[in-house]
Order: structure tokens, then C-alpha cells, then sequence
């Protein structure tokens, strides 16, 4: 299986540079994962499609201000910091631009309140920095960060929020789930008075999610792990549902990356926190999962090999093709597939 397989033709003008002002108005592309399928909506009508007694699994990790700009000691020069992971004693894995002015010892200053030293540098050019601070660090991060928005979004994000789902709740993401931007808390409501289950895990979002696949051998792709944990009234939900022979409808790749990293082999879950690498692409059998709602995803990702293991390659690669001519909205800020 080649990365290759997984292209698409994707005009610049389609990649969405901010969100909707209204986050339900997004068009919503209905797949058939049985027949291929395809039919058109718009997201405010997800609820049309939702049935009672499903259980719908939605990730509630919350987006950190991770992008720090510094300079090193007596410098006036910028250096970039993207914070990726936590590890013990206020040492952070970072993604550094330039990295050349981040050698190991590097002093870097950004404020008078926050500096760091790098004190590691990993195989693939991972910084680790030892920070240093006066006072709470979430507080100085969240006064001193910027949204870590991907690199195909040029526009500035005035509103912090827009890049946060309206049920974000556990800080530690590098990057928002996106399927879930699409919700607002009246949706939420509608859905739950429908019968819909509503239940939350949680997975930090990596950056390692969205780099793209450098090998041309799908299956020698490393994936990046991301930490997850989901409880037990939430695996208990879930596992009734299953017994009941019920829907379990995952809300992004984030959730259904958590959800068949703990299923055992008869679609169960239980109640269980750590680190997940999972990678999945066609030929991976569903455990847990019978639909998901989902964004379009960059062409040779590993998110849009995994939307392809779900529904086949065929049907969303025609799906995506489909989503071009109609002019959809690509991306993190852009429209929805609902594959069922």
C-alpha cells in the first residue's frame, strides 16, 4: 500500500482560513460506508441522523496557547516553540523554528516572568526545554501563547475560542479535535433530548497526527503517541450500548483512535488512561465504532488513511472528489462528513 494512494487534487481556495460565524452552518457530506453513497446537508441537521440510544463519544481535551516566540540571552532575534508534551520536572518536548539557534544549553527568554534552557535534542529534531518561571506557568502560557493554528491557515484568529470545541474541558492538546467544532451547546442539547447518549473521553491531540507520511510504505509509518483516558462510567455506557446492539457514534479520528486503542476483541471498553499509537489504515478491522463524524483531511495524512480504512478508499477518495466539485471547505476550519 503506497502513501501515493491516499492523493487528491485540492485548490488552495478550498482550504478554510476561518471558522463559520455560526459553528452549525458548515455543509455536511453524508457517506455510506456500506454502498458508497453520498448526499449533501448542512451540519445544523446531524441530528436527523442520529438515532435514539446512540451513543455519541466526543473528545473533551482542551487546545493549550502552545506557541511561544523567544530570543536567546542578549539576542533580539525571534526563535519559535511549539509545545508538544509535559515530561517530569517542568520539561517540555517542543517543535523549534530555527532550529540552528537551539542548540543543547541555549538559554532562551521569553518574558521577564518565563525562560528555558534546551537541554536535549531528540533523532528528529525535538527540543526539550527546562523552563523557568515566576508564578503559575498555565497562567504566564495562556498570557504569553499563541493558538498553535496548522500552517495552512494564514489569517490571524481573533477569537482564541473559535480553535476550542464549546465542551473542551482537559488542557494538554497541540491542536484541536476538529470534528467537534461543529457543535454548539443548543445542538448538544437537541441531540441529548433526542435519546442520544452523550459521553467524553479524552485524547491530547499531538502534532504528530498531522505530519505527513514521509515513507512511500504506508505500513512503515511510525505514529507519534498521544496520551488518552477515558472512565468508567463512560466505558460502562458504552459497553451497554454495545450489548444492546446500539450505535457507537465517534466525534474525530481522536475519539476513534482512543476507542478501538482500548476495545478488545468483541468491541468492549474499559476504563483505562496511558499512551496510544495506534495507527490505522485499510485492512484494520472496527472493534467498537459503527459511525463517525469527521472533517476532510490533507491528502497522504494518516487521518484520511484512516476515514479510507473505515469506509474503504474507494468511497472516500470518490467522496473527497465529490466534496471538491461542490466546493466544501477543507481542513480545521472547514465542513464535515458524517460516514455511517
Amino acid at each position: 500500500m503506497r502513501t501515493s494512494d491516499f492523493n487528491y487534487e485540492l485548490p488552495k481556495e478550498l482550504i478554510a482560513q476561518h471558522p463559520l460565524e455560526n459553528r452549525v452552518n458548515s455543509k455536511l457530506l453524508l457517506l455510506n460506508k456500506e454502498t458508497g453513497e453520498v448526499n449533501h446537508e448542512h451540519f445544523y441537521n446531524i441530528i436527523e441522523h442520529l438515532k435514539e440510544g446512540d451513543v455519541l463519544v466526543l473528545n473533551n481535551t482542551r487546545v493549550m496557547p502552545a506557541r511561544l516566540y523567544g530570543h536567546r540571552v542578549g539576542r533580539e532575534e525571534h526563535i519559535e516553540f511549539l509545545l508538544l508534551k509535559r515530561n517530569d520536572d517542568d520539561i517540555w518536548e517542543c517543535l523549534c523554528k530555527p532550529g540552528k539557534k537551539a542548540k543543547i544549553g541555549t538559554v532562551v527568554e521569553f518574558s521577564d516572568k518565563l525562560s528555558a534552557e534546551v537541554v536535549d535534542i531528540s533523532e528528529d529534531g525535538s527540543r526539550f526545554l527546562k523552563f523557568k518561571y515566576d508564578g503559575i506557568f498555565e497562567e504566564i502560557l495562556d498570557e504569553l501563547g499563541e493558538m498553535p493554528l496548522p500552517p495552512y491557515i494564514t489569517e490571524k484568529l481573533e477569537d482564541k475560542e473559535r480553535y476550542q470545541t464549546v465542551y473542551s474541558k482537559v488542557e494538554g492538546s497541540a491542536a484541536a479535535p476538529t470534528a467537534g467544532l461543529h457543535f454548539t451547546e443548543e445542538l448538544l442539547k437537541k441531540i441529548k433530548d433526542k435519546g442520544v447518549e452523550i459521553c467524553y473521553i479524552t485524547l491530547h491531540v499531538g502534532l504528530g497526527t498531522f505530519r505527513p507520511v514521509k515513507v512511500d510504505d504506508v505500513e512503515s509509518h511510525q505514529m507519534h503517541s498521544e496520551f488518552y483516558m477515558i472512565s468508567k462510567e463512560v466505558a460502562d455506557t458504552i459497553n451497554k450500548a454495545k450489548d444492546e446492539g446500539r450505535r457507537v457514534v465517534a466525534v474525530g479520528t481522536t475519539s476513534i483512535r482512543t476507542l478501538e486503542t482500548v476495545a478488545d476483541d468483541f468491541g468492549k471498553v474499559s476504563e483505562k488512561s496511558g499512551w496510544t499509537d495506534i495507527f490505522i489504515y485499510p485492512g484494520y478491522k472496527f472493534k467498537c465504532v459503527n459511525a463517525l463524524i469527521t472533517n476532510f483531511h490533507l491528502p497522504e495524512s494518516t487521518l484520511v488513511m484512516l476515514v479510507s480504512a473505515f469506509a474503504s478508499k474507494k468511497y472516500i477518495m470518490n467522496a473527497y472528489k465529490i466534496a471538491v466539485e461542490e466546493k466544501y471547505r477543507f481542513f480545521s476550519f472547514g465542513d464535515a462528513m458524517f460516514i455511517y
